[in-house]
């Protein structure tokens, strides 16, 4: 076994695009760690602004339409076929639906000989259906936390669960470290952008703005703190999801009946989320449907920022393992107005509050490439 954990690997992983978000995320950090061992990394995506980044980490990047939902997709089948050959491609990595058919049909076509091994990542809880059960066809396949394999175990039954590995997203603590403030100039700045924030009760929901991920509720909550005398700001960091338009006649409307024209403040896409968490005094998740993991929560968790979450799915057992003082049930506008007022009089102890490690979710990644 030594032997082959010391040997070079070419490892190809194929996402949508870079632009940003958790799987984006992930790609890089793997990419980067596949380049610091001696590895080769290769990745083929639609492009984004986090090419670039990739890039100077040392890793070879490959810009196809491979995440456009279309038929027309299904032609770069055999150009994925004559690269994997042509790179000596040992590790096929697919972590999305369109680009693992993409992937897996090109592999499937290769002499067993002659394919690369191959593995799909599931980041998210999809809907149940023959177009999702692509991501259930890698000779392995990774979940993002117990959750997700508790998904699939339930919804794909014919899935072996021995070939199920749960490797949780994870942080880098000494980026995200329990001590980290923004410098000087960083707030300067900051506070020259939004000198609303300054002296409030800042909540923030980071991550991209949808309806799922509960911004009606957001609102109500930082309504009712607002009238209970709370100096609270509600900010929220992140680009709008397609059909969740910004300044949106509905979204406007309801700040607007809810008095909370001078008390919600719209980021849109922020480079340094770590810096606004870490000045934040309770970082929020609210989504509405269980999510897979919850890369925001993680991350606030090891900064030692309070979080509070509706307590479902990867997030709900983010907090049930590292942070239950911040569980609340899924909904309850009413429970979570209560938690944080309790907050806002006496901020909850965060020394010992733990957090997933990316030096973890890198070794065992790493760890599985070299089983097979």
């Amino acid at each position: 076994m030594g032997g082959r954990v010391n040997r070079r690997l070419t490892v190809l992983q194929v996402v949508p695009a870079l632009h940003g978000g958790g799987v984006e995320r992930s790609t890089l950090e793997v990419a980067a760690e596949l380049v610091r061992l001696g590895h080769r990394s290769l990745v083929i995506s639609g492009g984004g602004r986090l090419v670039p980044e990739l890039l100077s980490a040392g890793s070879e990047h490959v810009c196809w339409p491979v995440g456009r939902k279309s038929p027309l997709t299904l032609r770069l089948i055999p150009r994925l076929r004559r690269l994997l050959l042509r790179e000596g491609v040992d590790i096929l990595h697919a972590r999305s639906r369109m680009p693992a058919w993409v992937a897996w049909l090109a592999w499937r076509g290769m002499a067993p000989g002659r394919r690369p091994h191959f593995i799909t990542t599931v980041h998210g809880l999809n809907s149940v259906n023959v177009y999702s059960a692509v991501m259930l066809k890698g000779e392995r396949i990774i979940a993002v936390s117990g959750s997700v394999r508790d998904f699939v175990l339930q919804h794909y039954p014919r899935v072996e669960p021995e070939c199920i590995s749960v490797i949780p997203r994870g942080v880098d603590p000494s980026v995200f470290a329990p001590d980290y403030r923004p410098d000087a100039a960083w707030l300067a700045d900051w506070y020259r952008q939004y000198p609303q924030l300054q002296n409030s009760y800042l909540l923030t929901l980071p991550g991209r703005v949808s309806r799922r991920k509960g911004l009606a509720d957001f609102l109500e909550i930082i309504a009712a703190l607002k009238t209970r005398g709370v100096p609270v700001h509600g900010l929220v960091v992140g680009e709008f999801s397609q059909g969740t338009a910004l300044p949106g006649r509905k979204l406007q409307e309801k700040i607007a009946c809810l008095g909370l024209g001078e008390t919600i403040t719209f980021t849109g896409y922020r480079y340094d989320v770590r810096e606004i968490m870490a000045t934040s005094c309770v970082v929020l998740s609210l989504s509405l449907l269980p999510e897979a993991f919850g890369r925001t929560v993680n991350e606030a968790l090891s900064l030692q920022v309070p979080v509070a979450g509706y307590a479902h799915g990867g997030v709900g057992e983010q907090l049930a393992r590292h942070f239950p003082a911040g569980a609340v049930t899924p909904g309850d506008t009413e429970a979570m107005v209560d938690r944080l007022l309790a907050w806002h009089a006496e901020p909850p102890a965060m020394q010992g509050v733990n957090a997933y490690t990316l030096t973890d979710m890198l070794a065992h990644t790493l760890a599985l490439y070299h089983s097979l």
